[in-house]
């Protein structure tokens, strides 16, 4: 089967880009024939499976749904730009898949642009529907939801995270259907668990291949000298906790560092984003590292050596992707109880033994019983330790894989 499977942005970093990437590779593992369209510069950096790749010409504009520096384009949130402007850049976009040749299936990413752009390619098409353009840029925008709305007529299936992403896209573009529910995947054969002190050599060695960034001017990019900033921080033994992900307001890492007062723990927080001058500054006095964006070669070793992974969000979530990849690697995740955060909590807490079910999850915004739960897990015996990391890990191997994600959308396509 010749699959177009498009992406308006880049390949690097977390959510849509990561799910991007795995669907290439187990669709090309297969036997298909994938292309994959996207704004990455680079894109032989990473492990497509073997898939082609083309960047369309998109004339410099990158309508996003959260503003960020992105080199060599003019950034605008998509409810900015005007239509006229949007509808050039699908087109720009359509123009790229047609010129690729006949395909059998589109698979598109985002309600907005992406469902414009594969209802317009002329081939069967699935859109997957994530939380970022339907809570950022179309909740509140008639005329965004009326568009979107439109665009997923035609789409032999609309792919939600969770359920909890199927009740907002309801929300916001009315009946839709068939909309299916397949939740995202883990690379449970990158994400393993392993010993404390081989996975601190390991995230030391691979910070060590780190190209410069000079007074960390890149913040796409770990900040410079971490390889010695880490080996530093982490010495000795004591109980360490890690957050990764954006570093703006909505994740709610603020009350991650307000838990953390009077715990007997260090944390290393992990990330780019606006929010970061302020939440450094609410960190002083507390033992707490920032390191700037990390990629997965790093991120494999520091949660393999954490002993809990906040996920500490105050807004809705499609998905906790990053509980998964912590859970996957052996790291007992803490997320807050809402959205699809709380999904990912069930299935874990249906893993863990029942003594240890409530050390999951906490009410959103919460610090005080955050602060609770971490100690509670910073306490637990060796013993209790040692399964709750293997409940973890057994609930992603069982409930989350890759594999069964690309194959389960192409059986929701009638492919």
């Amino acid at each position: 089967m010749r699959i177009a499977l498009w992406h308006g942005y880049l390949l690097a970093g977390t959510g849509s880009n990561i799910y991007t990437r795995q669907l290439a590779r187990e669709w090309s593992g297969a036997g298909h024939d994938v292309t994959v369209f996207s704004q990455d510069p680079d894109p032989a950096r990473f492990d497509l499976g073997g898939a082609a790749t083309v960047r369309p010409d998109v004339h410099g504009l990158l309508p996003v749904f959260v503003l960020d520096e992105y080199a060599g384009y003019e950034v605008k949130r998509v409810q900015d730009c005007s239509r006229a402007e949007l509808d050039a850049w699908v087109a720009a976009n359509v123009a790229a898949v047609r010129a690729h040749g006949p395909v059998d299936l589109v698979f598109a990413n985002h309600v907005l642009l992406g469902g414009p752009v594969a209802a317009a390619c002329g081939a069967p098409f699935v859109v997957k529907a994530h939380g970022s353009e339907l809570e950022y840029s179309m909740r509140g925008n008639a005329e965004l939801a009326a568009w979107g709305a439109e665009a997923l007529q035609g789409a032999a299936a609309t792919v939600v995270g969770s359920e909890h992403i199927r009740d907002v896209l309801a929300e916001i573009c009315g009946t839709v259907a068939r909309v299916v529910t397949i939740p995202p995947g883990v690379d449970v054969e990158l994400w393993r668990p392993a010993a404390q002190g081989e996975a601190r050599r390991r995230l030391v060695a691979e910070a060590a291949l780190d190209p410069p960034n000079l007074g960390n001017a890149d913040d796409r990019h770990p900040d410079e000298g971490n390889a010695e900033r880490l080996e530093r921080f982490l010495a000795g033994g004591r109980p360490t906790v890690v957050y990764y992900g954006k570093l703006i307001r909505n994740k709610g890492v603020q009350v991650l560092l307000d838990a953390l007062r009077g715990l007997d723990a260090r944390a290393v927080v992990v990330g780019f984003g606006d929010y970061r001058a302020e939440l450094e500054r609410q960190a002083q006095g507390l033992d707490v590292l920032f390191t700037g964006a990390l990629e997965h070669r790093h991120l494999v070793h520091l949660l393999a050596l954490a002993d809990v992974c906040v996920v500490p969000s105050i807004f809705p979530e499609a998905f906790g992707m990053v509980a998964a990849e912590a859970a996957a690697a052996g790291c007992p995740p803490l997320v807050s109880d809402h959205s699809g955060l709380a999904e990912v909590a069930e299935g874990l807490e249906a893993a863990y033994p029942p003594a240890l079910r409530d050390l999951v999850r906490f009410p959103a915004g919460d610090a005080a019983a955050l602060r609770a739960r971490i100690d509670r897990l910073l306490a637990l015996a060796p013993d209790e330790r040692s399964a709750l990391r293997a409940a973890a890990r057994r609930a992603v191997v069982e409930r989350w894989s890759w594999r069964s994600v690309a194959e389960r959308i192409l059986a929701a396509a009638g492919a």
